[in-house]
């Protein structure tokens, strides 16, 4: 491959140490410093890639980083720049008349307007007044991260935390791509590659404040603003749109004496309440906790409306952000930095670092990147003091076992949060060096104690309470439970065992440093939360201890029929309607589903909410029960002009053939169509199990990944297992056409 900067790259030095890089089309602007601007300097001449690779890392300087590491984090940065089009694999003849292709297709418009709209299509980061960009350098593009697209709609506040969002993504090991504009540039969502759109403070913030001439109503007009904005919105986009609430003024502009329902503060406090309710009015529309955030932190030092308007919620280090130029007297005095730069910890940017750092929580909630589904505990040390063989019971602590200190409640806190944890859908493992017969008999409490509030060996789905490694101990459970190690969380007091399984198992995520702050993160930690609480959620610890004992069962019977037969094993499919309450299940089985799902597509609650109203579509769920216990609903298809776009059943049902019998089903429903059903396989690095899913089920390949079966006017001649039991729930009026 040979590359070249493109012809309408400029390089602008702006200091010694940082390149401003201009696309003179696209008017895209990249801050850049000293190694990535030497790479596209590098450029100026055609280079092939990957040949002058080497000649590449040697323009850098010596960071001590192993050769091949630093050619990895030259080529990744390359592959980068081609992507923003700084570089390019077209000839300057080629990029010119490429350009002028997209102009000639205005048919007779004015050819700026194609311009604009392709700078729109192409725009990243914030109007270039507010935009505040620290330096891309070779870190930023040395690691693979999941890329993420967003659209910021908000003002100057929002505009200038636009960065600051990317570098926050990036500590996380997201490629975020942010464009900001205006709040009501509302056509831009529809304009711009996005996987989720921010909405900041809305201007109608300030008629939160104004007198009231008629009723007490004062958030009546910022709802009716954020309801018509979230109503176009969700016209022209399908994906998750996260929206600020309010923060709570610092200041009281009657001060004591406006107190109560209608006091200043409380203004703000009801109109946040009045959001919540507005957002879960809407589809994948989500509250975004600012007041809280700043709260956290310090309201007085993050918010302005001590020195400005009540209602604009700027941050103070605005006096130290702007540049002396900008600066000007009042009567003479110039402000005092130093007491506010000491009140922002030294940092102007402290409030767009806090807000930015919530804003990518949500994200991270809402998207599912990293989430969790384990969490494995160490015993003694950790879930109470001292050793529990020593100590008889969990907290029978004494200053000579345990020390002066206990913290008991510090223990107590840590079982309430992982009690949380559970009733979210995670769920609890444990492995400690012990013996397990001396461990259940000990692990009991008083009855005095908040039992309610304090784990049990029950609340986990599997132990492993032996004197073996813990490494091999934390295989065992991902094996037992069919989980990738990178979703589980270890958490041991022992900084030998912690640096043991981060050696070892570097895709687990271990904690335990800090006891003091375990409770805390836990519990605010994004990658163990969700966005929706479902049914299956609150109850998937049964769920898995019931899958457990299925495989103890497994391994007890010999043929593989006879223990399918003998789980007596229900199924109840059923086509979904815009009143089915199952969709909030549906969007978390492919949120979560990585296995069998045969596109690797995850839907959002609005694409399904709009897909149940498409007669084009169809969207099939199946629950599943047995002997042992209900599975709830495990499986779901997603058919769209006779293709099957999404099909996934959950690990926990794979191994009974409930996947063929699901398809089968659907068949059925679909002989009568003069349509033959497709079906489309999308590899992913998980889907394995998935890949043969039409082949086994009589369909035919008709092109490379696009699956057709074969006679859908006839019986397919393909016969559910007579051990299944299944039964079909079809909305009235409702006719399979997709």
């Amino acid at each position: 491959m040979i590359l070249r900067r493109s012809r309408f790259v400029h390089q602008l030095p702006v200091s010694k140490d940082r390149t401003l890089i201009v696309h003179a089309i696209s008017h895209m602007r990249l801050p850049a410093d000293r190694d990535i601007s030497a790479l596209v300097e590098y450029f100026a001449e055609p280079r092939r890639i990957p040949e002058d690779c080497d000649a590449m890392t040697a323009l850098l300087p010596n960071t001590g980083d192993p050769p091949a590491m630093l050619r990895d984090a030259v080529e990744r940065s390359v592959m980068e720049l081609l992507s923003r089009e700084i570089l390019t694999e077209k000839t300057p003849e080629e990029e010119l008349a490429a350009v002028g292709a997209k102009l000639a297709s205005s048919h007779g418009r004015d050819p700026a307007e194609i311009i604009d709209r392709y700078r729109r299509d192409l725009k990243e980061g914030a109007e270039p007044y507010w935009a505040v960009g620290a330096s891309y350098g070779l870190d930023d593009f040395s690691e693979a991260r999941k890329r993420v697209d967003i659209i910021l709609f908000g003002d100057c506040d929002i505009q200038m935390e636009a960065d600051f969002l990317r570098r926050e993504a990036a500590r996380r090991n997201v490629d975020l791509r942010v464009s900001a504009t205006f709040p009501d540039d509302i056509r831009f969502a529809s304009e711009h590659k996005h996987d989720a759109v921010l909405i900041g403070a809305l201007r109608a913030r300030h008629l939160v404040a104004e007198d009231l001439a008629n009723g007490f109503n004062p958030h009546a007009a910022y709802i009716a603003h954020a309801t018509e904005l979230l109503t176009k919105l969700r016209e022209l986009t399908s994906a998750p749109i996260l929206i600020d609430n309010l923060p709570e003024p610092t200041v009281q502009p009657l001060g004591l004496a406006e107190r109560g329902v209608k006091g200043h503060r409380t203004r703000f406090r009801l109109t946040n309440v009045a959001l919540a309710e507005l957002a879960n009015a809407f589809s994948d529309v989500y509250v975004v906790d600012i007041a809280a955030a700043l709260a956290a932190v310090g309201s007085e030092r993050l918010l302005d409306d001590g020195q400005v308007g009540f209602t604009h919620f700027g941050s103070p280090g605005w006096m130290l952000q702007r540049p002396e130029s900008e600066k000007a007297a009042v009567h003479d005095i110039f402000p005092d930095t130093a007491p506010l730069a000491h009140a922002v910890g030294g940092d102007p940017y402290c409030r767009e670092t806090v807000v930015a750092e919530k804003h990518i929580d949500t994200l991270v909630t809402v998207t599912g990147i990293g989430r969790k589904k384990c969490v494995i505990l160490d015993l003694d040390g950790t879930l109470w003091p001292g050793v529990l063989a020593e100590t008889g019971s969990p907290f029978a602590w004494t200053p000579q076992i345990s020390g002066a200190f206990s913290f008991i409640g510090l223990y107590f806190g840590l079982h309430e949060a992982l009690l949380c944890l559970k009733k979210r859908g995670f769920v609890l493992a444990c492995v400690s060096k012990n013996d397990e017969a001396t461990v259940r008999e000990l692990w009991k409490y008083p009855d005095h104690y908040p039992t309610q509030r304090l784990l049990k060996p029950d609340d986990f789905v599997t132990l492993r309470i032996n004197w073996n490694n813990k490494v091999d101990n934390i295989r065992s459970i991902a094996e037992e439970l069919g989980f990738g190690l990178d979703t589980f969380l270890f958490i041991d007091d022992s900084p030998v065992e912690r640096d043991r399984v981060r050696q070892r198992l570097p895709e687990v995520e271990v904690w335990g440093e800090d006891p003091f702050g375990l409770r805390r993160r836990l519990l605010n930690d994004p990658r163990l939360q969700i966005p929706t609480i479902t049914a299956e959620a609150t109850a998937r610890s049964a769920l898995v201890k019931a899958q457990i004992a299925r495989q103890h069962l497994r391994a007890e019977i010999v043929g593989e029929a006879q223990y399918i037969e003998s789980l007596q094993i229900q199924c109840r499919i059923e086509r979904l309607t815009s009143t089915s309450t199952k969709l909030a299940r549906v969007e978390e089985l492919f949120q979560r589903t990585t296995q069998y799902n045969t596109t690797g597509r995850k839907f959002s609650s609005s694409e399904l909410a709009a897909l149940v109203g498409n007669p084009n579509a169809l969207l099939f769920a199946i629950d599943v029960s047995d002997r042992l216990g209900d599975h709830g609903m495990v499986g779901a298809a997603v058919i769209v002009d006779h293709e099957i776009v999404g099909f996934a059943v959950s690990c926990r049902a794979l191994g009974m053939g409930i996947e063929h019998t699901f398809l089968r089903h659907i068949l059925d429903e679909m002989k009568d169509s003069s349509v033959p059903l497709r079906g489309r396989i999308i590899p992913t690095p998980r889907n394995i199990p998935a890949r043969n899913l039409y082949r086994d089920n009589g369909f035919a390949e008709a092109e490379c990944g696009l699956w057709e079966f074969a006679a859908p006017t006839a019986s397919h001649g393909l016969s559910r297992p007579s051990v299944f039991t299944t039964s079909v729930v079809t909305p009235l009026g409702s006719g399979a056409t997709a």
